[in-house]
């Protein structure tokens, strides 16, 4: 079996996928090591990458680092290989978040490899969805996905709804208070026009999409403090389609399989032909969290509020260059 584990070239492709994830603020917070003596890939945290303000826990860092794994488990299956994962293997030193030993596919590995396609065709939208329902099928669909990873997925209904929107605008008003939380937001955004943009992280100025008029959707305004020129106004659906991602604990490794649920669900609507934005505001505050959840569901602890619909596709989000982000030992 040595002889036959792929070499560090084969190894690059899968990392250009796993690190198309999302992550919040487009912060790209990983970190990848293969050793090609065992093919053996490990995953660590860039705590250079994390928000102190915003995810002093670092709970958002493990999400989109949870994202890239996922996003690496399903390459790897389209290339022909199979991936046993292990959270956290090594209690000593917690920045490694999971070790993915390669091997000969099995039956689920060939269901992620049916993933592949919509890897790269995955991009956030912040644009207005249409006023389309969405088929109780493809829900069921998304529940699914959700659960194959441990996680659960849930509907809210119409007062669940309008008290997340509410959440979502009270959690922006917090920020315009919090000078930290705004600079360090403001940070991670690009104002300039696209064309002078060479960054190779964060939030692009022709990724916010438009500002909201009047009451707006469940999306994140990143030009919200801030003027970006030419930027124009947009009406957004009267009634957001919004999922909760939630899981029953809220430790390091809740997150880490919160984040492998959140890709496969946007992964699989994606695939369903479904576009897709998150929201993470209203979690980032603790007096306010746990008020996103039902009272009355099993689910314990939100992790993400997704919106999903039928939209324009978000434009392509910069990235770091493989080289940045892959050792080789």
């Amino acid at each position: 079996m040595t002889a036959s584990l792929p070499n560090p070239a084969e190894i690059v492709p899968l990392i250009e996928d796993a690190v198309t994830a999302p992550s919040m603020h487009n912060a790209q917070p990983w970190k990848f090591l293969y050793r090609p003596a065992s093919g053996l890939i490990e995953l660590y945290g860039d705590p250079g990458r994390a928000m102190p303000r915003a995810d002093p826990d670092h709970r958002a860092l493990h999400l989109g680092c949870a994202a890239a794994l996922f996003n690496l488990r399903v390459s790897a299956a389209s290339a022909g290989w199979g991936t046993d994962v292990r959270l956290l293997p090594d209690p000593d030193d917690p920045w490694l978040l999971a070790a993915a030993d390669l091997r000969a596919p099995g039956p689920t590995d060939r269901d992620l490899g049916s993933l592949h396609p919509a890897v790269r065709r995955r991009h956030t939208s912040r644009f207005p969805f249409a006023e389309e329902e969405i088929p109780p099928a493809l829900l069921d669909g998304l529940r699914a996905a959700a659960l194959l990873e441990g996680c659960r997925l849930a509907v809210p209904d119409a007062w669940h709804t309008d008290t997340v929107l509410g959440l979502v605008h009270d959690s922006e008003h917090r920020e315009e208070m919090d000078p930290a939380m705004t600079a360090e937001t403001m940070a991670w955004t690009h104002a300039g026009a696209p064309e002078g943009q060479t960054r190779p992280d964060g939030i692009p100025v022709d990724a916010f999409g438009p500002k909201h008029a009047g009451r707006g959707g469940v999306v994140r305004d990143f030009g919200r403090s801030r003027r970006v020129p030419g930027r124009g106004w947009a009406t957004f659906e009267e009634n957001p389609h919004i999922v909760l991602l939630g899981t029953s604990g809220d430790g390091p490794e809740d997150w880490l399989r919160a984040g492998q649920a959140l890709q496969r669900v946007l992964l699989q609507a994606t695939a369903d032909g479904l576009v897709t934005s998150m929201t993470s505001q209203p979690l980032e505050w603790p007096a306010l969290r746990w008020t996103v959840r039902d009272p009355g569901s099993a689910m314990t602890h939100v992790q993400m509020v997704i919106r999903l619909g039928y939209g324009p596709q978000g434009p392509v989000t910069p990235r770091r260059p493989v080289a940045e982000m892959l050792d080789i030992r």
